[in-house]
């Protein structure tokens, strides 16, 4: 295969760079819709465990086309729409955000009952999160416990169950991919197009078609905090999609306005640095690097997965990684990708 110049400057930079970093990883690069790069180095694999990209993939994109649909506002509460919700005054948009006070993660999988169906699993985890207290301050708190209540808002507001939510979703913005949830945590294909996540000691097994996240493990694979897996080819529709909402000539259902809305600065800096639903770049150690604009947008996923979008350049760049192979106490690559982002800008920016 023939590389350009972008291509071998990041291949040549990653050969050395992801040595007892992560096993591989997979760069897909798009500068004003069109793809500038496009490699794998290393051991890499079809497809990924995408971890909390689920978060922006399925039930941020999920809530928009429900927020478009009218069925909430930027006022509303969770209450509303869960009428026995503990907590009155908290607003959904306070759970994209994660400035709800939600705790950011609980071991619920170690207590969750596996002799009831998938469905019912979600009603006992309802309930254990309206037995939690806040924890409120005067900052955001990164929550998985926020985004899966987002999920029983989107259950509510669509009279569906999560799987068949996410299969509407699918069918309106991403009808030709292998993004998928792997009911009962079987895999879709082969386990060996699958990379392997980490040996998990709960479950006495290294984790490759089967979700990492314990917590939706023991959901069953279904939950709208993570559990999607899927391919580069399968982010990059992601993620095209994504711009083509923002520049309102998307095939698909989101306006233009909802858009840019869910993708403006939600809170204050002091606070946190989130749109509605996404990420935004931090001052200092920003996922995405120190080149990408104050408007981007992108999330991480904890298996070692990204995208990044930054409109003002109109560069959208994917990296997908098992970097948890070597252990989830492995954190060399957070201090890798900033690297692989700024090498591609900063050649981008050579080549204009």
């Amino acid at each position: 295969m023939r590389h350009n110049s972008l291509e071998r400057i990041l291949i040549e930079k990653l050969q050395k760079a992801i040595v007892d970093v992560t096993p591989g990883v997979v760069v897909r690069s798009y500068h004003q819709g069109r793809m500038i790069c496009d490699i794998q180095v290393g051991h890499t694999y079809p497809l990924y465990d995408l971890a909390s990209l689920t978060k922006i993939i399925f039930t941020q994109q999920t809530m928009m086309k429900a927020f478009d649909l009218g069925l909430w506002n930027l006022e509303s509460k969770v209450k509303d729409f869960l009428s026995d919700f503990k907590f009155a005054d908290m607003k959904i948009v306070e759970l994209l955000t994660h400035t709800s006070g939600l705790d950011w993660w609980m071991p619920f999988y170690k207590e969750m009952p596996q002799n009831i169906e998938w469905a019912e699993r979600r009603q006992w985890l309802y309930k254990q999160i309206n037995k939690t207290d806040l924890k409120k301050t005067d900052k955001a708190v990164y929550s998985d416990l926020g985004f899966i209540v987002l999920g029983f808002l989107l259950e509510k507001f669509f009279s569906k169950n999560l799987l068949e939510i996410w299969t509407d979703t699918k069918a309106d913005f991403y009808p030709n991919t292998t993004f998928d949830f792997h009911l009962n945590n079987e895999p879709m294909y082969p386990t060996v197009h699958y990379a392997p996540t980490e040996e998990c000691e709960y479950r006495k097994k290294v984790m490759r078609g089967q979700v990492h996240d314990e917590n939706t493990w023991a959901l069953g694979g279904i939950s709208s905090h993570a559990g999607l897996f899927g391919s580069i080819d399968d982010v990059a529709a992601y993620g095209l999609n994504l711009r083509s909402q923002l520049h309102g000539i998307a095939k698909y259902k989101i306006k233009q306005k909802t858009a840019q809305l869910f993708a403006n600065r939600a809170i204050s800096r002091e606070v946190g640095d989130w749109a509605l639903g996404y990420m935004m770049p931090s001052l200092e150690n920003a996922s995405c690097g120190p080149f990408f604009s104050v408007h981007s947008i992108g999330h991480t996923g904890f298996t070692g997965t990204s995208l990044w979008y930054d409109p003002t350049h109109d560069l959208l760049v994917i990296a997908l990684s098992n970097r948890v192979n070597y252990g989830r106490a492995n954190r060399e690559y957070v201090a890798l990708r900033p690297q692989i982002h700024s090498w591609i800008f900063e050649a981008l920016r050579r080549n204009i």
